[in-house]
């Protein structure tokens, strides 16, 4: 089963209803039945110029529907979708498709020139199509036209939607992780990964056909693509997208279109929280607000309550699982917790050593269970085998603890675990106590080479405008609230952090530059 067939359900159920609205220029606007007919026409257009079943099409286009029509008209066919971020250069575009081996590439044209060097280091990719997202006439123009040029006749496009009952075992997107310990692997998502996590989100999150999702966030990630968009098209809802983010205009939007979900990272929410005078606008009416991608910062949850009176529900995913824990949408939603597992999805603390489970409240890795963990890292059968325990259990690389009522709070990655004179050092822990001082706008801790310690606590912080605060004071402060051993040995000011597209902190960036 496909995670389309509940959009097929949807097409036949709402038909007039509005399915995608692009809210700022070129303004769009497509119900169900439209998407569904400019969803076939794009497969049609695919098949025309060769993709099969399990061929990967790759996408790097802006933020746009061109970008949704090819995602979902590749899935119904079988095919596989490479969502690709548009910050990525010539090289590293040029390692994905090659790595995946993508049949199809569709990407900017103002990328022509530079992507044209790469092109002969490519010989499996066998179309690369230029499209200016902007001017969506060009691309409609295709779809409509591929007839002519060899496509489908009208018998055989119908058949495209018979596709959509597809093996849940079946990849249908491969999403490339971080890389942050090597060269990026790319993680399968079969069907049933997508399935199942929608009907878990749908039951948790309570979506419905009424709910109006306010879309602010990249379609290339697991956050934006998976759990926005997807939820949306899953529960029949409209999705309302904002192609370039202002915060201001965020607020205005989610109040004037009586918007009922919005979904974002804690660099956004703070964003919101920094908007003159954001107490004036009422969000009652939002049922739905949460926070992913990275920890969310205490001083932002609490900033929530008191500037629009809602309680942020702060979310655990990762890319190769989708989501695993939320906190509840009724019940406590719990400061610095990513709550409780969601319907069909495990969850243990284990020592990464021996995997032994450990008992409520004890720091281990966090590891995972359930029919959303992805199928496997694409051509990698060794980091895949090393990825799981012999029982079957998914090796997350997070640290954390579960409390005596199944609550999940994160200790950060195992790789960012500082281990200094023989003791473990939790940078969130150290990050929290920085982010009190007032002068701290944003913080990151890390462990640096040290002879002495092995490992020396390094501070990177952000002041504000205002502040005017020394190292050392810093270090005092984090000494008053923290044991001796936890305090940096040494902070160091920086104008910025550096962050990946939804906002999380690259500490990997930050080791190469400071330590």
């Amino acid at each position: 089963m496909s995670f389309l067939d509940t959009f097929t359900r949807n097409v036949r159920k709402y038909p007039d209803k509005v399915a995608l609205e692009f809210i700022d220029p070129p303004l769009q606007r497509v119900t169900y039945g439209e998407l569904d007919q400019l969803v076939q026409q794009t497969a049609g257009y695919l098949q025309s110029l060769g993709v099969q079943r399990g061929d990967r099409v790759a996408i790097q286009l802006s933020k746009s529907l061109e970008f949704i029509l090819l995602h979902l008209a590749t899935v119904r066919l079988g095919a596989i979708t490479l969502p690709l971020n548009l910050a990525y250069p010539p090289d590293e575009i040029e390692y994905f498709l090659s790595d995946s081996g993508a049949r199809m590439f569709f990407t900017m044209a103002s990328n022509s020139v530079r992507f044209h060097p790469v092109r002969a280091n490519l010989p499996e990719l066998k179309h690369c199509v230029f499209l200016n997202p902007a001017k969506p006439e060009e691309f409609q123009s295709l779809i409509t036209n591929y007839q002519a040029t060899g496509g489908l006749d009208a018998a055989a496009s119908r058949e495209h939607r018979l596709l959509d009952h597809r093996d849940r075992n079946e990849a249908a997107i491969i999403i490339y992780t971080s890389g942050t310990t090597g060269r990026p692997k790319g993680a399968e998502i079969t069907n049933g990964n997508l399935s199942s996590n929608l009907e878990s989100l749908h039951q948790a999150w309570g979506w419905t056909p009424d709910d109006i999702l306010l879309h602010i966030l990249p379609i290339f990630h697991v956050h934006g693509l998976f759990v926005a968009l997807h939820g949306a098209l899953h529960a029949g809802a409209t999705t309302l997208l904002m192609r370039e983010f202002d915060a201001s205009r965020v607020l205005q939007t989610l109040v004037e279109k009586h918007c009922t979900v919005f979904m974002a990272v804690p660099t956004i929410h703070q964003r919101l929280l920094d908007v003159p005078d954001a107490s004036q606008f009422d969000l009652s009416h939002v049922r739905l607000i949460t926070s992913g991608s990275d920890r969310l910062p205490d001083e932002v949850f609490t900033g929530f309550q008191k500037t629009f009176g809602y309680t942020l529900v702060e979310r655990y995913g990762m890319t190769e699982t989708g989501m695993n824990c939320s906190n509840p949408l009724h019940g406590e939603r719990r400061i610095g917790s990513v709550g409780l597992p969601l319907p069909g999805v495990e969850v243990r603390v284990a020592n990464p050593e021996d995997e032994r489970p450990l008992a409520q409240g004890e720091i281990g890795e966090v590891q995972l269970r359930g029919p959303n963990i992805f199928k496997g890292y694409w051509k990698q059968p060794e980091k895949t085998s090393a990825s799981f325990t012999a029982d079957g259990w998914f090796r997350t690389g997070d640290l954390g603890y579960l409390e005596a009522d199944g609550y999940l709070t994160l200790c950060g990655r195992s790789k960012d675990l500082i281990i200094s004179g023989g003791l473990n050092i939790y940078p969130p822990e150290v990050e929290r106590v920085l982010a009190e001082h007032p002068s701290v706008v944003a913080c990151a801790v890390i462990g640096c080479p040290d002879r002495e310690w092995g490992e020396r606590v390094t501070a990177v912080v952000v002041l504000n405008q205002t502040g005017s605060v020394s190292s050392e004071e810093l270090i005092r402060f984090c000494r008053e609230h923290l044991a001796p051993y936890k305090s940096p040995k040494s902070i160091i000011f920086a104008d910025s952090l550096p962050r990946n597209a939804m906002g999380k902190v690259q500490k990997a960036e930050l080791r190469k530059t400071v330590c």
